[in-house]
């Protein structure tokens, strides 16, 4: 194995994860409220209520700020695969890059194509034709998140492949697999959805700010009724979309189930965790292993969750690293040896090749074939089998407080609803103040979801394929570092320039 520089692993991960996760400040905001200003202009079409025409106008502007500054961290992010991730990129931008591609030439297209005529059309196109430009900037936004989220779901999941051995990359054989995979489809519906819930959220509150300032009181309402009704289907499907999510990641990324559980030895009617506080084990300090301080369990709801069975086994951190020959779970040493045999077999293939040698490079090829499916767990030959275990208290608690925020939306929207309808949410001062500082709240649990997908999968980049170690570009740390400075303060003041210029047109009111 070559020297490994932790140093530049380390940077390239906070850089890309810096940029991720300024980028997903803007995303959901443009997912969902793309669709809520479809559902008012809608509502202006059909009623003619000019009412409904500012109130569009209003949060279109709102939407627009967000938009192009999430275009902006969108484009950097994308330009780090190629300059800080090399490796992976040349391994499988076949694949990778198809889903990319299509989001720029049918999903962003779209989007950008039509948004001109959305925000400068209001008086030089037709009703029915700016609605429609509305409807399409809004599927144009979905669909960009859709390819994207493909992608990242390939990585969770990489099916639909093949790797040539001649080029030393994957391809891909199967468009379809990759695109309807079970972790890409439940990747999409659930981020999408929690997308719509952030941005009913948003709406919600900054029509509650205008409540409590007794201003727009009726513009701020019928806001309030769109966005609410918007949101609270939204959420009970976003409770549906998690359960399929949580299900897929049981089946196919088993450690990290195991470590949003903290559940560090397999059991039979495994019970979920519904509130713990963890502590470390000082015995195993190298291990990675926590204990409970306190906990609360639900008896049997872990296996039925990952199985659909109250009776399934779910197996644990320690089963699946030094494994359990009874339920047929291999050690990581020997997936390790077997992933060590697959590169070292690949080596060899490519040697017979060039001089001549086919029967050595078809048994090569044979042997590497084999035992592709664990060729990522090569790279920790001769490494401590416990670093491929993910950040345990980072995945259970980001888990929890995730879920636990989002039956407080749940439950705010539809308490919002049911007082707005009954026309008595204007003295509710209490839930006003609740839905306003609920924002942060919002963008807090998308950005928790974020980080159990990827923090729960670490340190793979391609689930058991290629692990982050061997997949950054040939840089030195300190270039690394200095960019992830200089991006640090170029986000944090497109941010604050953001935060600023919407206060200001949020203090402007609906008739500005």
């Amino acid at each position: 194995m070559t020297h490994i520089d932790f140093s530049l692993v380390d940077w390239s991960r906070a850089q890309f994860a810096l940029t991720a996760c300024y980028h997903w400040l803007f995303v959901p905001l443009t997912l969902g409220l793309s669709f809520i200003l479809a559902f008012m202009e809608t509502m202006y079409v059909k009623t003619g209520n000019e009412e409904w025409k500012r109130i569009t106008k209003f949060w279109q502007t709102l939407f627009g700020i967000n938009f192009a500054i999430g275009v902006a961290t969108g484009l950097i992010l994308e330009f780090e695969f190629g300059t800080n991730w090399s490796n992976y990129s040349w391994f499988v931008g076949d694949i990778f890059g198809a889903p990319l591609a299509i989001e720029g030439i049918m999903a962003f297209f779209l989007e950008t194509t039509f948004i001109a005529v959305m925000f400068f059309g209001w008086n030089k196109v037709g009703k029915k034709f700016h609605l429609l430009s509305t409807w399409l900037v809004a599927i144009g936004s979905n669909l960009s998140a859709l390819w994207i989220l493909v992608a990242n779901g390939w990585m969770q999941l990489p099916v639909g492949m093949k790797f040539n051995p001649d080029t030393a990359r994957n391809e891909m054989v199967d468009f379809w697999a990759i695109l309807f995979s079970p972790v890409a489809i439940n990747k999409f519906l659930h981020t999408v959805s929690s997308g719509y819930v952030l941005a009913s959220l948003f709406v919600v509150g900054i029509s509650s700010w205008y409540l409590l300032q007794k201003r727009d009181v009726i513009l701020a309402k019928r806001s309030i009724i769109v966005a609410s009704t918007f949101g609270l289907m939204a959420s009970a499907f976003l409770m549906f979309t998690g359960d399929g999510s949580a299900r897929a990641v049981a089946h196919h990324q088993p450690m990290k189930f195991a470590a949003m559980e903290n559940l560090y030895v397999g059991q039979q009617n495994a019970p979920l965790v519904a509130f713990g506080i963890l502590k470390a084990d000082p015995s195993t300090p190298n291990h990675k292993k926590m204990d409970f301080r306190y906990l609360v369990e639900i008896p049997d709801v872990l296996s039925y969750m990952a199985f659909l069975n109250p009776n399934a086994y779910v197996p644990g951190i320690f089963d699946l690293v030094h494994g359990n020959p009874a339920r047929q779970i291999p050690s990581y040493n020997e997936r390790i040896a077997k992933g060590l045999l697959s590169i070292n077999s690949l080596s060899a293939y490519t040697t017979a090749k060039r001089a001549g040698n086919d029967s050595l490079a078809k048994a090569s090829l044979q042997t590497f074939e084999a035992n592709y499916n664990n060729f990522g767990y090569g790279y920790y030959a001769n490494r401590d089998v416990h670093e491929l275990i993910p950040n345990i208290p980072v995945s259970f608690y980001s888990f929890r407080i995730m879920v636990f925020l989002g039956m407080h939306f749940f439950a705010l929207l539809l308490v919002v609803l049911f007082l707005t309808v009954k026309n008595r949410i204007e003295n509710k001062r209490v839930i006003l103040y609740t839905a306003l500082w609920t924002i942060p709240l919002a963008y807090i649990a998308s950005m928790l979801g974020w980080i159990v997908a990827e923090v729960g999968r670490q340190p793979w980049v391609i689930q058991d394929i290629l692990p982050t170690i061997a997949a950054v570009s040939q840089l030195k740390a300190s270039s690394v570092q200095f960019t992830f400075w200089l991006f640090a303060v170029f986000f944090t003041a497109l941010l604050i320039a953001e935060i600023g210029i919407m206060v200001k047109q949020i203090k402007k009111g609906f008739s500005a």
